[in-house]
């Protein structure tokens, strides 16, 4: 694979490309690739965008939604880029950047470029609303006949693409890949973390780690909390996001100031997984979560909604429990594991082992034989 040159494109730097693709960088460029990103900078300072094992970054200010100006910019920019840039390889991520890259791309495919497409979850599935059907899946299947391999992370999308799609090949790939020892080994800081954050030994600790947006359901989290009655339930809730203000004002409206923790953005993300007692992911929509997959290699039970990717990591009753999207249920579900320490030790040891199939050394390998399959 030596001297060839790849495009990683996706629609920001720190939240997407950093968070995700680091590992996938430095494969390519320590085997002699010179590596690119195209993506929007992402950072409060823009100072901080430094991309590791990145030769050439090309800032690429995306819009989020489809209907924005900015993405005939981007789309622009992103044609410059590819048809000056010699690449012999395009990997695009998320939708609107992956529908502008491929579009963008259709003259250095005529050259023996190859672009590959890794979708983190379609934007419409089973339950999705309808303008999203609309909207998204025209796009994605426009897009597909010009994408030589389309990857998948769950199973509800590697089906559906294998009826609808038009892609030259399609790919499984279990996710991006979780660093398992970084979430082990930590249960002797448990306690000192738990004082940190004002907790009390006995205390029943609830632990979200997740962007404050409407997708991933905090508003449920709180209203479930607000249904239990025992002081000692506290839920800790990593992240910061648009709906962070909206989910303060519930907080106080629901009298929960005082069991809610907002934490905001934590670099210190395993220390909590060893702090709690069971991981809450109740999201409305999913591609393959690698928070729930850090929370599984803590060891962690699980509840989380029986939704697309979710139910590839947790079989109900057997590494976590499923709650329906009702508060009620999701009240209920903690109440079970709340009740039941035995009930927790299993199914947080069987999530352990479980996600040994989602490691980042297993997904690696899986993705260099798709780079090497496709560059020889």
């Amino acid at each position: 694979m030596t001297g060839k040159k790849v495009l990683f494109v996706a629609t920001v730097v720190k939240t997407h490309i950093v968070q995700f693709h680091i590992p996938y960088l430095k494969m390519l460029h320590d085997a002699g690739w010179e590596t690119a990103v195209a993506a929007k900078n992402d950072y409060d300072d823009p100072k901080d965008c430094v991309i590791s094992y990145c030769d050439h970054y090309f800032p690429v200010s995306f819009g989020r939604s489809p209907f924005t100006r900015d993405n005939l910019r981007a789309y622009r920019e992103l044609k410059r880029i590819i048809n000056t840039g010699g690449f012999d390889m395009i990997h695009c991520h998320t939708p609107v950047a992956a529908f502008l890259t491929r579009l963008a791309a259709r003259g250095a495919r005529k050259k023996g470029c190859k672009v590959l497409y890794t979708a983190h979850g379609y934007h419409f599935y089973k339950g999705a609303p309808l303008l999203n059907w609309l909207l998204f899946f025209p796009a994605e299947w426009f897009a597909s006949f010009f994408t030589d391999v389309l990857i998948t992370i769950n199973r509800e999308d590697y089906e559906f693409s294998k009826k609808h799609f038009h892609a030259r090949r399609l790919e499984y790939v279990r996710g991006v890949g979780v660093r398992l020892e970084r979430f082990q080994n930590h249960s002797g800081e448990r306690d000192a973390v738990r004082t940190s954050l004002g907790l009390q030994e006995d205390d029943f600790v609830l632990l979200s780690v997740a962007e404050m947006t409407k997708n991933k359901n905090h508003r449920m989290m709180l209203e479930a909390l607000a249904r239990i009655p025992d002081q000692k339930v506290h839920l800790l809730c990593a992240g910061r996001g648009q709906e962070l203000e909206n989910n303060n004002a519930l907080c106080q409206k629901l009298s929960l100031e005082d069991r809610v923790h907002f934490l905001g953005y934590r670099s210190d993300v395993p220390m909590l997984y060893a702090a709690a007692d069971a991981f809450l992911f109740i999201s409305f929509r999913e591609g393959l979560s690698l928070s729930l997959m850090e929370a599984m290699s803590s060891g962690l039970p699980s509840i989380v909604s029986p939704i697309r990717g979710n139910v590839d990591l947790i079989s109900d009753g057997k590494e976590g429990i499923y709650a329906r999207l009702d508060p009620q249920s999701v009240a209920d579900a903690i109440a079970a594991l709340r009740s039941n320490p035995t009930l927790r030790a299993q199914l947080g040891a069987a999530a352990k082992e479980k996600v040994q199939a989602f490691s980042l050394d297993t997904i690696e390998k899986r993705m260099e034989e798709i780079y090497r399959s496709v560059s020889e």
